[in-house]
């Protein structure tokens, strides 16, 4: 019999993420899924063929906890090749299972009862939690609408004895901002100033666009003792299943990081570690897709330059976010369920994303399509 009485919910305000929702009602009613984001497209053939070669070789069995040491050297040669700063792949670099586990062991690693944690929102939906699970406390501080800018002198006043961790994400998700080179140096002056360690969620690291480039904390030498990075294969190699991704941080900070990570999954899965590892190795395989996706943002833009959807700036990830107002002043919960069910077009609201349900009539749809699911649901949105 089970014993209700005897739980205690560590996170009563959680339940089924938007994700789940969205994506299930989009399967209920047939609807083109534009909310969850992964692409529906397939993975290179070359990828495919190098895991199975692992496999067949019978390298089926635990990896290393920290990676194997093959992957790890070729993640410290692409930040070199990338940032001009190599890593030490053997104390520097963790592989874990998806930036989510990564995500959370840092957080884990750093925060503990009392401490605070610096959230900007609208904010992935997996920090607050982790932070609370920790019994610490996240700090939500609002980006600037409508650009999702960092309002640093915020960010300042918000800094309390007990400021632990800042998180930060860039290109950002759910809206398509992206830092500039003045939020680095920015940053590097608060962690400097107060201590602060700083988790970068940089998953969407080469989805950049209009010529811009991705400001990582590995590229600046005093924000990155401070820093631990994040990064996932599954974003970057159209694998989001796989659930491959990594940690760099300095040696004493990936330490404590493993600690946790050990404990979480221990190790990721060798065939597909073995395989990233040989597949990292030609950069072509990863510095296309800047333009890869640029194609399909420009795509998605000029299909829906006739509705009544504003778009708002998109400065990277596979998101773009579009203003509904001209069309209903519908709450964006409601909207996007109405939008799913009604019209046969699954998106994002926005409002999820803040501590405070901000709502700014804004929806989050994701183009990393092929072009038919793109023209189709655009087709759809146009006739709103």
């Amino acid at each position: 019999m089970p014993v209700p009485h005897l739980l205690q919910s560590k996170l009563p305000q959680v339940g089924t993420t938007i994700f789940t929702q969205m994506s299930a009602l989009a399967a209920t009613h047939g609807a083109i899924n534009l909310s969850q984001g992964f692409p529906d497209f397939p993975i290179d053939d070359d990828l495919i063929e190098r895991v199975a070669y692992y496999m067949r070789l019978g390298r089926n069995q635990y990896a290393p906890m920290t990676g194997t040491p093959q992957l790890r050297t070729s993640i410290a040669a692409k930040i070199e090749r990338i940032y001009g700063y190599t890593p030490d792949a053997e104390k520097e670099i963790t592989v874990t299972s998806g930036a989510t586990e990564a995500l959370y062991a840092v957080i884990a690693a750093v925060i503990g009862p009392g401490d605070e944690a610096l959230v900007l929102d609208p904010a992935y939906d997996s920090y607050a939690p982790a932070v609370a699970l920790q019994g610490g406390k996240p700090i939500h501080i609002p980006l600037q609408y409508p650009g999702f800018r960092p309002d640093w002198n915020v960010i300042r006043s918000s800094i309390t004895p007990r400021s632990r961790l800042i998180i930060i994400n860039t290109p950002h998700n759910p809206t398509g901002s992206a830092w500039q080179p003045d939020d680095l140096l920015q940053l590097e002056e608060l962690v400097l100033q107060h201590k602060l360690l700083v988790l970068s969620d940089e998953v969407y690291q080469h989805l950049i666009y209009d010529g811009q480039q991705h400001q990582s904390v590995l590229s600046r030498p005093e924000i990155r003792k401070h820093a631990a990075a994040v990064f996932s294969f599954g974003k970057t190699f159209h694998a989001t299943g796989w659930k491959a991704g990594y940690v760099v941080a300095p040696e004493a900070f990936s330490a404590e990081i493993r600690k946790v990570h050990q404990y979480l999954t221990f190790s990721t899965h060798t065939p597909t570690q073995l395989a990233l590892a040989d597949y990292l190795q030609k950069p072509e395989n990863y510095e296309h897709l800047p333009q890869f996706y640029q194609k399909k943002h420009d795509l998605f833009l000029e299909l829906l330059k006739d509705s009544r959807f504003k778009p708002l700036p998109c400065n990277g990830t596979y998101f773009q976010l579009l203003d509904y107002s001209g069309i209903s002043n519908k709450p964006d919960v409601e909207m996007a369920r109405w939008l799913t069910v009604e019209k046969g077009v699954a998106a994002i609201p926005i409002s999820v994303f803040y501590v405070d349900k901000q709502d700014h009539c804004l929806l989050r749809f994701c183009f990393a399509k092929q072009e038919e699911t793109l023209r189709k649901a655009a087709e759809l949105l146009c006739k709103i």
